[in-house]
């Protein structure tokens, strides 16, 4: 459960119906608490949200509507009943920390009704902000259409995720666009940022998604962007050389969705800063999904994972054959025991078949793992395809808990219309039950499940190191533009942890024996980085126990913090962040394919001598990206620590007194 530690309630208002004839305002304004973020509600002919930043517009003008089938459009002729306003100001303590142990949620609240069984609710953070629509309608609604069509200044800009189909994973490159160029004909799955340039960048993404297809944005004319939604689906089929995971929509309603007609809908959550380095302090999406529902997580524990797949279950230096066998896991096992990693994941290969998941393969016996992990402290996790899980999850979840295990990795779940979103909670639920964690790989990104159910420990939804197993896509370019879009969202399932590191001269792609673009330092620091209360070595165990200096630090890593500090960075440029676990702090930079040299400032550090442990880019890391060097120093928070990266290149320090 999350707790309250204290609220504060200030010139709280009821949302009551007067008289039309008393509210004659046809605008209504709300700013954060700060004052810095404006937004304006216009009801006209239509509906709609503006927002300004220091007095400047970052969003020209949103149009708002849901169009209910075979019923009235929502927002459309609007007339104002009543108004309500509201200050909050609490201190929340999620169950799985993720940036902080605990969250500042304060923000200022405008309810506005409107004849018809509607309202519209926006609140202003002085991290950004939200809206959704709230229905009182009677019986069950199909909802034909949300539209909300969103212009920018001229000259803006995007970071923009495009898709080529809604059947996708979400795992997308991040090109910056003219937003002017970005026609009808080209669409983005979320989040997306956009850069208002000389003013504040925007990332927008959803908050508590539930019952409901994900949103979409697509091109339209001018800098705008126009919402697009998977149809509600009626009718699948596996697809054409699609092996046992791809399905094809055969039949579609002609509509997104068929829900409650009184409900609350997803929040859309428009992030504003003119600091880049805000993006990665940014949980809005955690503030505005719905609370727990779990009345016992005590058994809900964040860790790390030794992880197969990526490394073929290539491990060297024993007497016995590798492979998907119990002698290779007990091997995994015993280096994740010798590390302190938390669990061990066995991935595709551990089942008899991908679609029969009740009985393991004959090489491999779960529950004897299990007893193996259990005195060394380590845990097995199973991954498994959807669709088996979609009619057996009571059964199977049942079996898994009779054999002692921790939890599951849900793959190639591919979409993301309302059945899906649907399918998403109900496992999570039916795990829950069994006290099952849930990582979902092959998904699209968080949008507020893991507040109400937190078992649902991370999601991939990111292009991440597994990619470069066939491609050459995970650049160090990319590696510094997701923490401020993508991670925004949520916990990112990017398996770092390459130890084959090459600069782009040397990168090859070899699936059975993958290597990551960048510099060893560069992989170092992603565990600092990137968060995920599930992180990941994806690496063999044999290279880890080679490069034993490198395991050493990395193994020292948490995978949840009590305190995050973003202390500098450019979308796509360098990344610097501070993360604080007890009384240790953890500090790491990133670059791209350019050198760089940054100063970091430690006045964050209480006062008094600590030990900084740095790891960073050899002399010869520009040619050689395995070249390393570690160190030792006794700083003070009255220093600052000159920070030189190599092209690709990373830094790190673990500071403590």
């Amino acid at each position: 459960m999350y707790s309250n530690l204290k609220t504060f309630l200030c010139s709280s208002a009821l949302l009551v119906a007067l008289p039309v004839s008393f509210l004659e305002s046809k605008s209504f304004e709300l700013s954060s608490p700060d004052g810095r973020l404006r937004a304006e509600v216009v009801v006209e002919d239509e509906l709609s949200l503006s927002l300004t930043f220091d007095g400047e517009t970052v969003v020209t003008k949103a149009e708002l509507a849901l169009a209910i089938k075979d019923g009235p459009t929502l927002g459309e002729g609007a007339v104002v009943l009543g108004e309500a306003r509201k200050r909050v100001s609490e201190r929340l303590r999620p169950v799985v920390r993720r940036k902080s142990a605990e969250l500042e949620n304060e923000y200022e609240e405008l309810s506005l009704s409107f004849d018809g069984g509607y309202g519209l609710e926006v609140r202003a953070f002085d991290s950004g902000i939200g809206y959704r629509f709230v229905t009182s309608l009677e019986g069950s609604v199909e909802v034909k259409d949300e539209r909300m069509s969103l212009s920018f200044p001229e000259g803006s800009h995007s970071f923009f995720p495009e898709e080529e189909t809604m059947m996708s994973h979400n795992e997308r490159l991040y090109p910056f666009v003219d937003l002017e160029d970005v026609g009808s004909d080209r669409f983005c799955s979320l989040p997306v940022l956009v850069d208002v340039p000389g003013v504040a960048k925007v990332v927008f993404t959803e908050a508590d998604l539930f019952d409901y297809p994900a949103m979409y944005l697509k091109g339209g004319d001018g800098a705008s962007l126009y919402t697009q939604f998977p149809m509600y689906v009626l009718e699948t089929r596996p697809a054409k050389n699609g092996g046992d995971r791809n399905v094809e929509i055969v039949k579609e309603a002609d509509f997104i969705a068929k829900t409650s007609g009184a409900r609350n809908f997803p929040w859309r959550v428009f992030a504003v800063s003119d600091r880049d380095a805000d993006f990665v302090e940014n949980e809005l999406v955690f503030l505005l999904s719905r609370p727990n529902e779990l009345e016992d997580t005590s058994w809900i524990e964040p860790g790390r994972v030794a992880w197969d797949w990526y490394n073929a279950n290539n491990i060297w230096g024993v007497d016995f054959e590798s492979g998907i066998n119990n002698d290779t896991y007990k091997y995994y096992i015993d280096f994740a025991s010798k590390y302190g990693i938390e669990y061990v994941i066995l991935d595709e290969g551990w089942s008899k078949s991908t679609t029969n998941l009740f009985e393991p393969n004959p090489e491999i016996d779960v529950p004897e793992l299990v007893k193996y992990g259990a005195p060394k402290g380590v845990k097995i996790i199973l991954w498994s395809l959807w669709g088996p899980m979609d009619t057996d999850a009571p059964a199977l979840f049942d079996l898994y808990k009779s054999w002692g295990v921790a939890g599951v990795k849900i793959d190639f779940m591919q979409r993301s219309d309302q059945w899906m979103v649907q399918y998403y909670e109900r496992i999570a639920r039916e795990a829950a039950k069994r006290e099952l964690l849930v990582d979902y790989h092959g998904s699209f990104k968080p949008a507020g499940l893991r507040r109400a159910l937190p078992n649902v420990i991370s999601y991939e939804g990111v292009k991440g190191n597994e990619n470069n197993k066939w491609s050459a896509d995970i650049t160090p370019e990319h590696n510094v533009t997701i923490p401020f879009i993508r991670m925004l969202a949520g916990p990112m399932d990017y398996t770092p942890g390459a130890m084959a590191n090459a600069n782009p001269r040397s990168f090859a792609i070899n699936h059975f024996r993958p290597m990551g673009l960048g510099t060893r330092a560069h992989e170092v620091a992603k565990y600092i980085v990137y968060e995920s209360a599930l992180q990941m070595y994806c690496d063999t165990p044999s290279r880890y126990l080679q490069e034993r200096e490198t395991t050493e630090f990395i193994t020292r890593i948490p995978s949840v913090w009590d305190e995050t500090i973003a202390i500098d960075g450019v979308v796509g440029d360098y990344i610097v962040v501070a993360r604080r676990s007890g009384k240790t702090w953890f500090v790491a930079a990133m670059t791209d394919g350019d050198a760089r040299e940054l100063e970091i400032d430690l006045s964050f550090l209480p006062k008094g001598k600590h030990k900084a442990v740095l790891f960073e880019d050899g002399a010869n890391s520009h040619n050689i990206a395995i070249d390393y060097e570690r160190s030792e120093k006794t700083v003070t928070s009255k220093e600052s620590l000159l920070v030189k990266m190599a092209p690709g290149g990373g830094w790190s320090a673990i500071i403590e007194k």
